[in-house]
């Protein structure tokens, strides 16, 4: 019995990674992000060079820089805004002081939603790519490199 049941788990956990690396946009990214995140940052939300020129009037409107598409997402990403997705949707885990990025708490209603969700990003980003760096240095934080960006899956 037990011998059958071993294979069963190994297999089982060989899909399970499986799955994390076909993480795509349009079949996890997207619908999740469509649930969670388009209210403040659809199609009705500003590029980002209009929302950095104007972001106290669009903060009190509740809305964001636009993410409705999968360029636009990629912005934040890789760059211009390099590591903004990381930043903002971390779960505290990965920064100096441990505190959530300011977006975490929208990617579900619990702890374990929040988790199941951040792992989907995490994973579509790429584990390895998880960064907080920007595209240049600011304060004590290097900006990113050539290898770093390398790692980014982020597939369609």
């Amino acid at each position: 019995m037990l011998k059958a049941i071993v294979p069963s788990i190994i297999c089982l956990s060989l899909a399970g990674a499986a799955l994390a690396s076909d993480v795509t946009y349009r079949k996890d990214i997207h619908p999740l992000w469509n649930a969670r995140c388009s209210a403040c940052h659809g199609a009705k939300s500003p590029y980002l060079g209009d929302f950095l020129e104007n972001t106290d009037t669009y903060k009190k409107m509740m809305k964001g820089p636009r993410m409705d598409t999968y360029a636009d997402l990629i912005i934040f990403v890789g760059w211009p805004d390099t590591g903004a997705i990381m930043r903002r949707l971390d779960d505290g885990k990965n920064t100096k002081d441990g505190k959530p990025g300011n977006m975490y708490q929208y990617l579900g209603a619990t702890d374990e939603e929040r988790q199941k969700n951040f792992g989907v990003f995490k994973a579509w980003v790429g584990e390895e790519a998880w960064t907080h760096k920007r595209w240049d240095a600011k304060g004590d934080m290097p900006g990113v490199t050539k290898d770093e960006l390398a790692k980014m899956k982020v597939k369609y």
